[in-house]
């Protein structure tokens, strides 16, 4: 019998009927704890506008505490990291979207808050062309040091793994099924290899298999915990698409690669680009160039002069300084660091960029201009 600790109550809240992410981390806001969750009154629970009596009788009759600590047992014997949606270690990207899984399962030594991740999708069916470009622009991203996401599916998914691995680019496998299993199995040895350089990561617990209505689940957690998405070769449906469009509800960076109007599977990356919703690139030097992440190419700082006798106030100051330990912040950095709403932050970087403190740049990132 496990004592039930903060992880056993994180675990039990995932697996209670009627309750899914976005109704758990508004619990979590209200109650601060999965424990006070579970030891609240059901009164309380159903005076909640987001629980009412249904999902408060949930609650209070969930039972199936044998399947927690059998998932407690799991993590324990197979050393893997849960991360729950307020922990340090939890992706911050995913901390802004709305639908982020309340608790994340991930074995491997990636860092899951890399200052640059991209994922890298596609179809399962890839032409010789798709596989040449996708090995091309993984070993072009690896000077940089970018980590590599991906879904471990077969075709396109995998030779970004396996590039990756190849050129020692920290490569991460989000996985539509527990860990307790590989799927396909084929893939066993990469994915074995990626827990030396990257890692494993679902939301899934163990014991839950690759049923189709997993992979959509799984692709918001690729797009979200990633700063660009690149789709190389898709059709015209499919979870690459998804993933696509998932990733521009985010505010995230979409590009794909062109193909021939013949081809069925360039059907996909064309309409996006047609539609404005994907940037055309052909080569990794164009993704650094469209996140500015090609310290080769980057040009100079502009000696920017701040208005004459400037005095901030505190938000400023307080924004200002957020830069202390880098001069390039992402926008996802700063509202991890920064307390606020996001449109007081935003606001506040407006001012700045006005007196020339600091310079917006592509890919959501910002830069300080003087030394404030």
């Amino acid at each position: 019998m496990f004592e039930p600790t903060a992880l056993f109550y994180q675990v039990a809240l995932t697996c209670i009927p009627q309750i899914g992410d976005v109704t758990a981390k508004k619990l979590i806001t209200h109650f601060e704890s999965a424990g006070d969750i579970f030891k609240a009154r059901q009164r309380e629970l159903e005076r909640l506008p987001e629980i009412g009596a249904v999902r408060a009788t949930a609650i209070k009759q969930f039972r199936d505490f044998k399947r927690v600590e059998q998932e407690l047992r799991f993590i324990e014997k197979f050393d893997i990291q849960p991360l729950f949606y307020t922990d340090p270690g939890y992706p911050h990207r995913l901390h802004h979207c709305a639908d982020s899984p309340l608790l994340l399962y991930f074995k491997g030594n990636a860092n899951l808050n890399a200052p640059r991740i991209v994922n890298i999708i596609g179809t399962r069916n890839p032409s010789r062309y798709g596989r040449e470009i996708c090995r091309e622009i993984a070993a072009g991203l690896a000077a940089e040091g970018i980590t590599v996401v991906s879904g471990l599916a077969y075709g396109i998914d995998i030779v970004a793994h396996q590039a990756a691995l190849e050129h020692q680019m920290c490569t991460i496998g989000v996985l539509a099924h527990g860990l307790d299993r590989i799927y396909p199995a084929a893939h066993r040895s990469t994915a074995t290899a990626m827990l030396e350089n990257g890692g494993l990561l679902t939301d899934f617990m163990s014991m839950t298999l690759p049923d189709k209505q997993n992979f959509p689940k799984r692709n918001r957690i690729v797009a979200g915990m990633s700063d660009a998405t690149i789709v190389i070769e898709s059709g015209l449906k499919g979870g690459s698409l998804i993933t696509a469009q998932i990733a521009n509800s985010y505010s995230r960076d979409v590009m794909a690669v062109p193909g021939r109007t013949t081809d069925p599977f360039s059907g996909g990356c064309n309409e996006l680009i047609k539609t404005n919703q994907a940037a055309l690139i052909t080569s990794a030097e164009d993704v650094l160039l469209l996140m500015n992440w090609h310290t080769a190419l980057k040009p100079k700082p502009a000696v920017r002069q701040p208005s004459l006798f400037l005095t901030l106030n505190e938000d400023e100051q307080q924004v200002v300084s957020l830069f202390n330990e880098s001069t390039e912040q992402h926008l996802d950095e700063l509202m991890h660091k920064c307390p606020w709403p996001g449109s007081r932050l935003t606001n506040t970087l407006l001012q700045l960029e006005m007196h020339n403190m600091i310079e917006s740049m592509p890919g959501q990132r910002y830069r300080l201009t003087v030394n404030a």
